[in-house]
């Protein structure tokens, strides 16, 4: 059987997408694993479908480069949202589109036509270790230190739909990630597994990080996770809530602004190429 795709990318966090709203993806965990391997299949974070949904303009499902099914992609339902806005299936400033983590609202703006730079609400920041969830105690976890793989290291934990362990350090670029990342990862006091993201702090309005996903490893950027060290910062005192924020992420930058209760995401949206598959 083949498929069409579209490869996208938001800063760098690159997807292969296939259009479900008239015949779905069998197997879809199999397809991710296969297809995105570098060198040997099309190469990318993970796969994402675009999907009918009853409660908005569409559904979007994301599955990691190892075949696990994510919640949320902050980078990836902006390029949801370029694909449905780009292709007529859903013309308008304003998309609701439906997530394992709940409906978010995308507002678009154009450029010659197409969308180019989308800002979406993320919903609301979680800081309960249940929310998270993360085995550690107290009504949340915020400048804890925290001993991984024989370092002690200082984290923030945030949920953003999907969990995250905001660590603060002097340089990100020079940590080892691919030796750093799975211990977070896989630590026993995440029991669904963390994104991590290692942050250095600029100034007041300005964040440097790199960042380890939960089923991926290493990306080029995450939305989520920008939004996570954005509040995290926030609520550890180097940033002011209600100001805008700039993420600097190896794949680019996203723009962060956190009320107190909403957190706002703006970047760009992509599309690489498109193409056929045999699946």
């Amino acid at each position: 059987m083949k498929r069409n795709f579209v490869k996208m990318h938001g800063c760098g966090n690159d997807y292969i997408y296939f259009d479900c709203f008239q015949d779905a993806l069998p197997n879809p965990e199999e397809v991710s694993r296969r297809l995105s391997r570098y060198h040997f299949g099309i190469g990318g974070d993970g796969i994402i479908l675009i999907e009918p949904s009853d409660r908005g303009d569409g559904k979007m499902r994301i599955f990691n480069q190892d075949g696990s099914e994510g919640k949320m992609c902050g980078n990836g339902i902006r390029c949801v949202g370029k694909y449905l806005y780009d292709s007529g299936l859903a013309r308008k400033e304003r998309l609701e589109i439906e997530t394992l983590s709940g409906m978010r609202t995308l507002r678009i703006q154009e450029e010659d036509g197409k969308a180019a730079r989308i800002t979406v609400d993320m919903g609301r920041a979680g800081f309960s270790p249940e929310q998270i969830p993360v085995r550690l105690e107290g009504e949340e976890v915020i400048r804890r230190p925290v001993v991984v793989d024989g370092r002690e290291w200082e984290i923030a934990c945030v949920s953003m739909g999907n969990p995250h362990c905001v660590v603060f350090c002097q340089d990100p670029e020079e940590l080892d990630l691919p030796k750093i990342g799975p211990g977070f990862e896989k630590n026993e006091i995440f029991p669904e597994g963390v994104n991590t993201e290692f942050i250095r702090v600029i100034d007041p309005h300005t964040l440097q990080m790199r960042v380890w996903e939960r089923g991926s490893g290493e990306t080029m950027a995450c939305g989520t996770g920008a939004c996570a060290s954005a509040v995290a910062a926030i609520r550890c005192g180097y940033c002011e809530e209600n100001e805008e924020i700039t993420v600097r992420l190896r794949g680019g930058d996203l723009k962060i602004r956190w009320d107190g209760h909403t957190v706002w995401m703006t970047g760009p949206a992509e599309t690489v190429f498109t193409g056929e598959v045999e699946i």
